[in-house]
């Protein structure tokens, strides 16, 4: 998969300290590859020709998984398989791709929905920043058991290895409208909060 389109950006202090002489180029790539995941995804949409149900947001999903994935390929960087699914990390730096809404709204609104994996959970809870003073509140509903296993790191990750979200809002006929990118602390309520996020612009979508 080429990565043309996205040679390089001016990126910010944060994103150096994360992804250091490769930063230029991902910060470029991310929307390059998602831009290509929804041209991939709108494709999918027209040719099952439903109304409803459509396939859109499932194959934008695991698109853009795999568009990252063979970003960090080309830049000689790992990729790490997490039950089933594959993750870009650079600089021992997981990418998190998550569509927060399927309109423009704002990052403040964005939610984990009450049916997402444990493993998504997980991912955020046990990769992402710590709550201030390093403390995790308790949800009321867990177990300890379970609140112990949504904050054991994965092993095929690394226990270093951070997390840096990439959310997007999209649509199947609008395509990608938003992207941010930063640290998201997963709150019991299924919200947000952002110790750092930064909006990357977007690309075009590729002509097929």
């Amino acid at each position: 998969m080429s990565m043309s389109g996205g040679e390089s950006v001016a990126p910010s202090d944060w994103a150096i300290k994360r992804f250091g002489k490769l930063a230029g180029r991902v910060a470029a790539a991310v929307p390059v590859q998602l831009a290509k995941a929804h041209a991939k995804a709108h494709a999918t949409h027209l040719t099952a020709g439903l109304k409803k149900r459509s396939p859109y947001g499932a194959t934008l999903a695991e698109a853009v998984r795999e568009n990252l994935a063979d970003m960090a390929r080309e830049l000689g960087e790992s990729v790490r398989d997490v039950r089933g699914y594959e993750y870009a990390v650079i600089n021992e730096h997981a990418l998190f791709p998550y569509r927060y809404a399927d309109r423009p709204r704002p990052l403040d609104r964005a939610r984990l929905p009450s049916k997402a994996s444990p493993t998504r959970q997980r991912l955020l809870r046990a990769h992402g920043p710590q709550p201030p003073e390093g403390l995790f509140e308790l949800d009321d509903d867990l177990t300890t058991e379970e609140y112990l296993e949504l904050h054991e790191a994965f092993e095929e990750l690394g226990a270093s290895t951070q997390l840096v979200c990439v959310f997007f809002t999209a649509d199947v006929e609008s395509g990608i409208h938003v992207i941010h990118w930063g640290e998201a602390h997963l709150e019991p309520d299924r919200t947000f909060t952002w110790p750092h996020s930064e909006q990357l612009p977007l690309a075009a979508v590729p002509l097929e």
